[in-house]
């Protein structure tokens, strides 16, 4: 079974609030409970003060607490004396006040308190204790406990603490109102707890909400562009990383409606430049079958152009695909370009003589640089853009090739004199099938590919090729390749 995302979030969020809930809870009822019960401890050592005054006076008395320890019954005798009936706990009755009995022949009153204490002090005796200054037992409590037992109050005389009166800790209380008070505490802490979870919850699920639409979006926009329309756009609404993704998704959506607009150009293209060719294959064979044309030299050389035409064409686009996909061959070796111009030129001698296009090739006069690179494929970029200019200069014209050398980089130009290319244009030329105009067009027998593979074996080869106008007055292609000196 799968849940949505908003789902998730929204348990994830609410169990996370109620496991906050519960800890804050837990851990408020037990130190709640625990400090509760010192704070009993302490009130009630407090109404015990005037046993510690009693013992105060004692220790002026003695000024030690050595009678305390050699008398046992000393210590129900002060707690006899020092309490009043406010001091009891709810339900203990005070001691009797002691018994006056008149003794001896000269008839003098002495007053002796009685042989036994009462029973409830005795209780008491046995849960208040009295320490010395160093937290010793020296009476009173259970079994001579140890001090962490007990709730202290300091006994001080003269501003310094000479002994400690100890309460003997209840960690469970009994009295009623404290049981009481802290089972409200207890069911107000659960009812704040649970309107905490509530509003938690409503804060989870609007924020799950909130998280979610921009994901939402995405979604339908995904699904869109999967419809292949390519023209969807996702309205950015913030600026965190779901509106940075949103901005992503549309300038990718852009991309691909571009690429679309390109494709279906390209398939437009590439149709007309295969059209041409096979209506005039067409039509030069169904002319020779119907006798309209005699089948000799000349009308086979003119099928055989058109039939190399096509072919050129197949192969360009091979080669481009090549280069889309990363399979174009190189293999870089140190190469001289020098000569491999001037190699290539000479295959193109005749097409120039024809022409009437003079060539000015500066390089001979340069002393030879080395590049890495293919020589084969340095052949095939030189061979297009000598046929660039055999197809589109005008005659008489004039080729004019040089470099420049910096550092690390060798800058090739290829320089003719015209007609030139409008601002506007020189950065498509290196579009696949772009023509500037008719001046530029398929009569001048070029196929629009041939700057398109020049670019991808420069790019290959890690170098850079641009297109600008030149002095002559027509157009001046570099290229620049990184050399090794």
């Amino acid at each position: 079974m799968r849940f949505k995302l908003s789902y998730k979030i929204f348990a994830t969020l609410t169990l996370t609030s109620l496991l906050v809930v519960a800890l804050m809870g837990g851990l408020i009822r037990f130190y709640v409970a625990r400090n509760f019960a010192d704070y009993v401890n302490r009130s009630l050592l407090e109404r015990y003060g005037r046993v510690a005054d009693a013992l105060a006076a004692e220790y002026k008395t003695h000024r030690s607490w050595q009678e305390l320890k050699d008398d046992p019954g000393r210590w129900p005798e002060i707690l006899h004396t020092s309490l009043r009936r406010k001091d009891f706990e709810p339900g203990d009755r005070p001691p009797r006040p002691p018994v006056i009995e008149n003794k001896g022949s000269s008839g003098r009153a002495q007053n002796r308190t009685s042989p036994k204490p009462s029973r409830r002090v005795q209780r008491l005796a046995r849960r208040l204790a009295f320490f010395d200054a160093d937290k010793q037992h020296i009476t009173g409590g259970r079994s001579r406990d140890a001090h962490g037992g007990y709730t202290l109050q300091a006994i001080a005389v003269d501003g310094q603490t000479v002994g400690w009166l100890g309460l003997h800790k209840r960690e469970h209380l009994a009295n009623p109102l404290a049981v009481g008070f802290l089972s409200q505490q207890s069911q107000m802490l659960y009812f704040i707890g649970g309107g905490i979870l509530l509003l938690a919850a409503v804060v989870a699920f609007l924020l799950s909400k909130h998280l979610l639409a921009p994901v939402d979006k995405l979604m339908a926009g995904t699904q869109a562009l999967m419809s292949r329309r390519f023209d969807t756009r996702i309205e950015v609404e913030s600026k965190d990383e779901l509106g940075q993704l949103a901005a992503d998704f549309n300038s990718m959506a852009q991309t691909l409606e571009s690429y679309e607009h390109m494709r279906q150009q390209w398939i437009s293209d590439i149709a007309h430049e295969l059209r041409t060719p096979l209506s005039i294959l067409r039509g030069e064979i169904e002319a020779l079958k119907d006798g309209v044309r005699q089948v000799n030299r000349d009308s086979l050389n003119s099928l055989l152009a058109e039939a190399r035409h096509l072919g050129k064409i197949v192969n360009d686009l091979h080669e481009l695909s090549l280069a889309d996909t990363g399979a174009l061959s190189i293999k870089k070796a140190p190469v001289d370009p020098a000569a491999i111009l001037k190699e290539t030129l000479g295959h193109f001698r005749q097409g120039f003589a024809e022409n009437q296009i003079t060539i000015e090739n500066n390089l001979e006069n340069d002393p030879p640089i080395t590049v890495i690179g293919d020589a084969d494929r340095l052949q095939q970029l030189f061979s297009n853009l000598v046929e660039n200019t055999l197809h589109y200069a005008d005659a008489p014209g004039i080729l004019k090739i040089g470099q420049t050398c910096t550092a690390n980089r060798l800058i090739l130009f290829f320089e003719d004199s015209g007609p030139g290319v409008p601002e506007g244009a020189l950065d498509r030329l290196f579009d696949r099938l772009y023509r500037v105009d008719r001046s530029r067009s398929r009569a001048q027998g070029g196929s629009g590919l041939g700057l398109s593979i020049c670019k991808s074996i420069v790019n290959a080869l890690g170098g850079e090729i641009r297109a600008t106008n030149g002095s002559l007055g027509g157009l001046r292609i570099e290229v620049e390749l990184p050399h090794t000196g």
